[in-house]
């Protein structure tokens, strides 16, 4: 059984998850419920949301939900035979993403959003551990809508833990996180709401062809 993190979060503090080999910090209403719903509303309405497929396994799958690829027009980004380009951003990723420069103390230039519209949308367990996101990227994960288990597992040990993203969080994961660390979030057959998750993060471009 994998244990949970911080099931509740109890408060607005930080915390610091206990994951070996892992630097990630959750932070409880990073943004206010009232504010959080604002923002949903205007991502429904505002991002070029699609369903993507990938090939799994050699095998053509669609992606159990909507997503859409925000940021700078060089930040291109390409996972399991998927390249996105990027559509521009938008005034609400706009002012997330300078806020969270700040208080992440780095730079992003490009926004995943992914919207999960049921119990039944899901994401497989990954590492985001592409080459032009750099050997210790900075992921920033902003939740709205239906909390919904976030799970960790380590890649040698195998040990799983879980903490569950409520709505207006933020989870921040560095250092040598997706080195050691696989995360994803199940499928449940509980009928609940709707989530959006933005993460954003900062692409590194080849600078022999700038």
């Amino acid at each position: 059984m994998q244990p949970d993190l911080f099931n509740n979060s109890g408060g607005a503090q930080p915390q610091v998850l206990p994951l070996p080999d892992a630097d990630v910090t959750y932070y409880p209403q990073w943004l206010e419920a009232e504010k959080a719903s604002v923002i949903e509303q205007q991502l429904k309405d505002e991002l070029h949301w699609h369903q993507d497929t990938i090939k799994i396994y050699g095998r053509l799958v669609k992606i159990p939900r909507l997503q859409a690829w925000h940021g700078d027009h060089r930040a291109t980004y390409s996972y399991s035979g998927l390249a996105m380009t990027p559509q521009p951003w938008t005034s609400a990723l706009g002012e997330l993403k300078d806020q969270l420069a700040g208080h992440c103390h780095t730079s992003f230039n490009s926004v995943l959003a992914n919207w999960y519209r049921d119990g039944q949308d899901s994401m497989g367990m990954h590492a985001d551990d592409e080459p032009e996101l750099g050997p210790e990227p900075v992921i920033a994960s902003l939740t709205f809508g239906q909390a919904r288990p976030f799970i960790f597992k380590h890649q040698t040990t195998r040990a799983r833990s879980k903490v569950v993203l409520e709505h207006g969080s933020l989870l921040v994961m560095r250092g040598r996180t997706q080195q050691h660390y696989h995360h994803g979030i199940a499928k449940t057959t509980q009928q609940i709401g709707d989530r959006i998750n933005l993460t954003f993060r900062h692409i590194f471009f080849d600078t022999g062809n700038q």
